[in-house]
Formats: C-alpha cells, structure tokens, sequence
C-alpha cells in the first residue's frame, strides 16, 4: 500500500514536469510551434479569451504559423493581441488569415534562449525539491504521532527520493531535448 505522502508527492511532481513542459513549449526555438501562442489573450466582445479557443492554428511550412479565426471580425484583434503578447513575431494579415513567420535565430540568441531552458529546469527542479521536502515532512510527523514505525519510515524515505530522482531526471531529460532543438536549429 503506498503512503498517503508518496501519492501526493508524485502527483504534484508530475504537475510541476506538466508545467515546466508547458514553459518549454512557449520558448521560441526558431520552428513553428503552436504551443508559442498558448499564452495569448485576445481581446473578443469585452472579454480576454485564449487565442487557441477562438482560431485555428496551423503549421503550412516549417518557420510559418497559420492562424485562421473562427469569427474574421476577430482578426485585428488578433493581430494587436499577437503584437502586444511579446514574442517578437510580426503578424502578416491578409484580410482572412494571419501568418506569423518565425525568424531564424543567430547564435547569440540560440545560446540566450539556452540559458533561459536552463533557468527554467532549475526552477522545475527546485519545485520538486520542495515537495520532496513536504513529503519526508509529512512521514516525520507520521512517524512522531505513531502511525508508522521507524523501518517504514526509513522505506518511505527511500521512496520518496526515488520518485524525487525520476521526476528530476524527466525535468533533465526535457531541457536537453529542448537545448538541442534550440541549438542545432533549422
């Protein structure tokens, strides 16, 4: 049977990874990626809606986003929502679509954006650490008001920093996929 900590410890540490993944979806590598406008709020009848939810966001070409709106009305909206979101991407609207062509990056740029994955694997890393810390936490006061015994404790311990180094690793494993689309590029 697992221990109520450990449960609650690999959830959170599998959110924490859902997270980080979602940040590094959002980090422009030089290829069209329609994760790179998820954060993007449009200003639709009064109210910031997602960008995803009200237009089509395809990929005709390697470097290109096509964005098609449900609602054409929506289209300069779109644009000045794009514009102001701070991805340094120029919006190419003809009237009916936007077409977002994603520049390459120069080796400067490719080694900032490097560091940034980094920057953000580390803070990944340091969430996990927290609630690995909870968790030895949670097992210490369980131990304390008797509810388990010290072996179990020990073993849960143990547990505990197994599925601490695995949630690590994934975080590892993701940056360095992640540098290696940034620095090899297309």
């Amino acid at each position: 049977m697992d221990n109520e900590a450990i449960v609650k410890a690999k959830e959170n540490m599998e959110k924490s990874i859902k997270v980080y993944q979602r940040n590094l979806a959002s980090i422009r590598a030089g290829v069209a990626n329609a994760g790179l406008l998820e954060g993007v709020r449009v200003e639709y009848y009064g109210v910031p809606t997602p960008l995803t939810q009200m237009s089509s966001i395809t990929i005709p070409e390697p470097r290109v986003l096509l964005v098609t709106p449900y609602d054409v009305n929506s289209l300069d909206n779109i644009e000045h929502a794009i514009l102001a979101s701070n991805l340094g991407l120029t919006p190419a609207n003809d009237g009916k679509v936007i077409r977002l062509v994603i520049p390459q990056l120069t080796g400067e740029r490719r080694q900032e954006i490097a560091k940034q994955v980094g920057k953000e694997a580390e803070e990944a890393k340091i969430s996990i650490r927290n609630i690995r810390r909870d968790a030895m936490n949670s097992l210490k006061k369980q131990q304390k008001d008797d509810e388990i015994t010290e072996d179990e404790q020990r073993n849960l311990e143990k547990q505990v920093q197994k599925v601490t180094d695995d949630a690590t690793k994934k975080i590892d494993q993701l940056a360095d996929t992640k540098r290696k689309e940034i620095t090899q590029g297309n």
